[in-house]
């Protein structure tokens, strides 16, 4: 993983003493709350519906166990012992003093972590394949990609008020686990037909009050034009999009507005002006930070207790079949950590998980974690042998729940409990719906669904592309809950239908149970998921569960 050199060094601890004196002129008053907004907002710090709360970027998701460990640390010290991982594959602290927020930005400095450009309208923490490194099906490791594009947006003096944030997502591998196309700017690496590696480069994605997927600009994209290209891009729409109205301006709405031809023929002109002027240091630069990237030194053991152990513990083998993924070397596996247990606040971990989640990546995982943008944490590179005592592990550490991509793998926005943006509560919803099912044990019998639940129309819980999608909203004064179906935020991104008229907080987990019994019934075998079903069916029939008494009426 990338190693920062004394220049980042340097100009992370000059942004920590420049913030330390910005935040020390709010408390003693020479600065306002409304002068004091855009500087904390640059360095990640968010005024929440009950305190503060810090953003710490992970970029493209990785770490390290002595950054994890000082994350539980800064929970401890600062906080209220727990943290909140998000679907950008950031941190939260939802709890931190105005006072000691310098202090916590001087630990993260000192494994090389950061909160720059966790917020505003700037190009965002670049975001990846949390598998990447280690997928059976990767082209390639996106993460030198997306470093490289940390480095080149960071404190970007173009791009640090841009009309409206802006999101980068980046994988590597055939399927699309970094939901690419609901991204300002998703890069997929692909092969031309000469076999070489470059981008499929999409624009215009993302979710919010007006969810569009996005589209692509250039099928393929040389690996050495890309950060000129991404400049163009960037350029045109610091030019074109809207200022006058905030919920206009995304580069979606620039895109649909003006029609992708236009932004063609914006940015291919942009492009070769600024080309000349990288002058192959950004291909150099690459260079450099592949090497940071290189696979660790893998191990070659028998896998012969691994099997024998599946036999002889139903519980472990239970956990191998769902948090376990296919490893691109033989006898290895990517392990994902659910940090759902029923009835858990979905992302949240505590400082001791924290803690042994960092232990199990030094022992046994190479010295390597990953955040995901589902909630989860994944340790990318684990011989199988030693699988059985990272699962003891995580048993002991309340970490061994065996329901990765199942109905209670639910990804959650904070919602109301937390967020002064929104309209009502996301993480009773998400308790309630992993309870429920836990009780009728139907998880595994209902098979792959994924859940997403999001407490206003901005869609942080990306209810959009959920197979089953939960938007919270505000009815006079009453949460209301409106349900959308056939979401996708795979390499098939499709927006999710809504399916009619909302429920009331009361009514909203019931339907949901409705709806995954008749999906039960209406498919065709036990091999074909719920997307699968809506797809081949269509909406009507999950509808008409959905609202018996109008499709009693529309029979009558």
């Amino acid at each position: 993983m990338y190693i920062y050199n004394d220049f980042d060094e340097e100009f992370v601890r000059n942004r920590v003493a420049q913030f330390r004196g910005q935040v020390n002129r709010r408390i003693d008053g020479s600065l306002t709350e409304d002068e004091f907004k855009p500087l904390r907002l640059m360095n990640g710090l968010y005024l929440q519906l009950h305190a503060y709360m810090l953003r710490v970027a992970v970029p493209y998701g990785t770490l390290n166990s002595a950054q994890m460990d000082k994350l539980a640390y800064i929970a401890d010290r600062w906080d209220k012992g727990y943290g909140h991982f998000t679907t950008r594959q950031n941190i939260q602290y939802n709890w931190p003093e105005l006072r000691d927020v310098p202090d916590m930005l001087s630990a993260l400095a000192d494994v090389g972590m950061h909160a720059i450009q966790t917020s505003g309208n700037t190009i965002r923490n670049v975001t990846a394949d949390h598998f990447a490194g280690a997928a059976a099906d990767e082209i390639e490791d996106p993460r030198p990609t997306a470093e490289l594009l940390r480095q080149w947006s960071t404190d970007h003096p173009e791009f640090q008020f841009l009309p409206r944030k802006f999101k980068i997502a980046v994988t590597g591998a055939q399927a699309d686990r970094a939901v690419t196309r609901a991204h300002d700017i998703g890069l997929r690496v692909v092969r031309n037909d000469a076999g070489e590696a470059g981008y499929e480069v999409i624009v215009g994605g993302g979710l919010g009050r007006t969810p569009l997927v996005g589209k692509v600009l250039r099928p393929f994209l040389p690996k050495s034009d890309l950060l000129p290209y991404c400049e163009a891009i960037v350029s045109v729409y610091n030019l074109l999009g809207r200022r006058d109205n905030k919920y206009k301006a995304r580069i979606k709405i620039t895109v649909h507005e003006n029609g992708l031809e236009k932004i063609q023929e914006l940015v291919e002109s942009r492009f070769a002006q600024i080309r000349p002027g990288f002058a192959g240091v950004d291909r150099r630069l690459l260079s450099e930070i592949e090497q940071s990237f290189a696979a660790p030194t893998y191990v070659i053991n028998s896998t012969d207790g691994y099997e024998a152990a599946r036999l002889a513990h139903p519980a472990f083998r239970s956990w191998t079949d769902t948090n376990l993924s296919d490893h691109k070397t033989d006898g290895y596996a990517v392990v994902s950590i659910s940090i759902k247990k029923h009835g858990a606040t979905p992302g949240d971990a505590t400082s001791d998980q924290m803690r042994a989640m960092a232990s199990l990546a030094r022992d046994y995982g190479h010295d390597e974690l990953r955040i995901s943008h589902e909630q989860n944490v994944i340790l990318p590179h684990v011989h199988k042998s030693d699988l059985l005592a990272i699962y003891t592990a995580l048993r002991a550490a309340d970490l061994a729940t065996a329901n990765i991509g199942l109905i209670s793998d639910i990804i959650a926005c904070p919602g109301m409990d937390y967020c002064a943006l929104a309209t009502a509560r996301s993480i009773p919803v998400a308790q309630e719906i992993a309870t429920r099912f836990d009780t009728l044990k139907l998880e595994h019998e209902v098979g792959p669904l994924k859940i997403k639940i999001s407490g206003c129309i901005n869609a942080c819980g990306h209810h959009h592309v959920g197979h089953i999608g939960i938007l919270g909203l505000d009815r006079a004064g009453v949460e209301n809950y409106q349900i959308t179906l056939g979401g996708d935020g795979t390499e098939t991104t499709t927006i999710g239908e809504r399916a009619g008229p909302g429920f009331g907080a009361d009514d909203i987990v019931p339907a949901i149970e409705r709806l995954v019994f008749g999906y039960l019934e209406l498919r065709d075998n036990a091999d074909e998921t719920f997307l699968m079903a809506f797809r081949r069916l269509g909406a009507d029939p999950f509808v008409a569960i959905l609202y018996p008494e109008k499709a009693a009426k529309n029979a009558a």
